[in-house]
């Protein structure tokens, strides 16, 4: 059985055959209606619960969709539905699931509740997202960016904004895949320590700058992410912003990496906040492309998954 449950705790041969499956995958249905199976049918007779204790567009639409072009059936469920780790233990919950379903995918707040539901499922299950990681987006975004602009290993990335869950899925990849990373926002958002530590031992430059115009220097590639989750009260708003408005992603800062340095945001997006719509609507935006392969790559993920 095969978790999927951080990028660092992948091992990197896997990773790269996710990716290469992803991109052909994606190749394979080129032209296709959305609706239409994919030759090889590999979840036939599978059922995967898509489990979302926090809200979701992207995550809930491209894992429902994936399973479905590759021949399975989903099981919905949200928090309210479930009451996960209220009425009953997560540790029940995820041996309960295990005799109704083939695998898991959950969507949660706390890590501690993706660990324990992996530590007791008897099926795999898969990080959709936690307040700590977002491993399938970053997958999505390896694939997005190697479909642009080639091997991403020794190339630069730089983020900009808050050092928040996203970005420590960022600093994951860059230990695992070799490429450089460098954080640039205000100390007081500054990633984990770990995380960044981690990716050190690995070989790879990862350094904080706070100068953005600087940070973004020879750039390969330029992230940020909203400066305010769906859950920060108001009173958090303002004051993020305030912090992070020096950071903003607009056509001069992109104007300070490389001529073809690519832009990516993980959405929704708060135009004109931490992006403007001129660089997320301009040539070097792939942001669109890097939302359709949430759907590829989680194909991927799946079947790595379950051996299929």
């Amino acid at each position: 059985m095969t978790d999927f449950l951080d990028i660092n705790t992948t091992p990197p041969e896997a990773l790269r055959s996710i990716i290469d499956n992803a991109l052909a995958m994606k190749s394979a249905r080129k032209g296709q209606p959305k609706g239409t199976p994919d030759a090889e049918q590999p979840l036939a007779n599978h059922m995967v619960a898509l489990i979302f204790e926090k809200p979701s567009t992207r995550t809930r639409v491209s894992f429902d969709v994936g399973v479905r072009q590759l021949g399975g059936q989903t099981l919905v469920l949200s928090g309210a539905d479930m009451q996960l780790g209220h009425g009953e233990t997560i540790a029940d919950t995820a041996r309960v699931l295990s005799r109704y379903v083939d695998l898991i995918m959950i969507r949660t707040f706390e890590e501690q509740t993706l660990v324990e539901m992996a530590e007791h499922a008897t099926v795999p299950v898969i990080n959709g997202l936690t307040n700590r990681s977002h491993p399938c987006q970053i997958m999505a975004d390896i694939m997005t960016f190697e479909e642009h602009s080639g091997p991403i290993k020794g190339r630069k990335v730089v983020w900009s904004g808050d050092g928040n869950n996203v970005f420590n899925s960022f600093a994951h990849a860059a230990g695992q895949f070799g490429f450089d990373l460098t954080f640039t926002g205000p100390p007081t958002l500054d990633p984990e320590p770990g995380s960044l530590d981690e990716a050190r031992s690995r070989g790879v430059n990862v350094t904080i700058e706070r100068d953005p115009a600087k940070a973004v220097e020879g750039a390969d590639l330029v992230v940020t992410d909203t400066w305010v989750s769906m859950h920060d009260p108001a009173s958090a708003r303002e004051r993020r912003h305030n912090q992070l408005r020096a950071y903003q992603v607009n056509e001069a800062l992109m104007a300070r990496a490389k001529p073809d340095a690519l832009f990516m945001h993980c959405l929704p997006a708060h135009r004109d906040d931490e992006v403007t719509s001129a660089v997320m609507d301009g040539p070097n935006s792939v942001i669109f492309d890097e939302a359709e392969n949430r759907l590829h790559a989680q194909k991927a993920i799946m079947r790595w998954c379950l051996g299929v």
